[in-house]
């Protein structure tokens, strides 16, 4: 069967888009692990399908590049780029996602979509673990950039403590209201050139150094990123905004 797909991609975090409003695509798991695949397939972080919800907007169906499902910041974001695309949504509403509901803002070149609430960040020395949706265990390093993050993060992610249910990997550098990372991705089993749970996670692990920050610009291999957010009484946070770019990239068709 031939379908037509989008390309979208967040700060070079880059998701496959499939319009299923209808309801006809049913993918299986080796169709999607195909599909993603850089060398053999279209290639991407992520397929998305775009779908309808009897309560919000649209509904957002994420498949990982292993077709195991997560929910995802950057494609979030591009789900709004592409549900604006196709007249669904206008520059404000909600969504649904595997992790419950969320909604949306579009101000210009900028889409912002409120996270989740995360609980308090517990370091133990330069290290922490920050669930905001997917589980990101955050690493402070003086330098992210000369690391050999293929191997430095898969150690950890297949390591005795995060071996069966994985984890993401995020290596960062702190500076003020600043940070700087990269990503080992659990699904993509490689680095990304960004991640939005990732940031999101990242931003806030550096807020609970930071007691007056409310607001972190990121900075990624792919692009720039803001998250805002509430600070709570016991050291959670709310309100949480991942702010930044979306874009179509090209469209075309493909054959399943």
């Amino acid at each position: 069967m031939e379908i037509p797909f989008f390309k979208y991609h967040g700060t070079g975090n880059d998701f496959i888009m499939l319009d299923n409003r209808g309801g006809h695509f049913r993918l299986s798991a080796d169709q999607i692990v195909r599909l993603c695949r850089r060398n053999f397939g279209i290639g991407s972080d992520g397929l998305i399908l775009i779908e309808q919800d009897a309560a919000e907007d649209f509904y957002m169906n994420f498949y990982n590049p292993d077709a195991s499902q997560s929910f995802c910041g950057n494609g979030s974001r591009c789900a709004v780029a592409f549900a604006r695309a196709l007249g669904m949504v206008t520059n404000h509403g909600m969504f649904r996602a595997i992790d419950g509901v969320h909604a949306f803002v579009v101000n210009g070149d900028e889409i912002a979509i409120q996270m989740r609430d995360v609980a308090p960040v517990s370091w133990e020395e330069n290290q922490c673990l920050v669930q905001t949706g997917s589980p990101h265990f955050i690493v402070e390093h003086p330098n992210p950039y000369e690391l050999d993050i293929e191997r430095e993060g898969r150690a950890i992610r297949y390591g005795e403590r995060f071996r069966h249910e994985g984890v993401n990997v995020n290596f960062v550098r702190f500076e003020g209201e600043e940070l700087w990372m990269r990503t080992y991705e659990r699904g993509v089993e490689a680095e990304t050139l960004s991640c939005g749970t990732g940031v999101t996670a990242a931003a806030l692990s550096l807020a609970s150094k930071n007691t007056s920050a409310t607001r972190v610009s990121v900075h990624t291999r792919g692009g720039d990123l803001t998250v805002k957010f509430e600070r709570m009484p016991d050291g959670s946070f709310t309100d949480v905004w991942l702010c930044g770019p979306a874009e179509q990239v090209f469209k075309g068709t493909m054959d399943v």
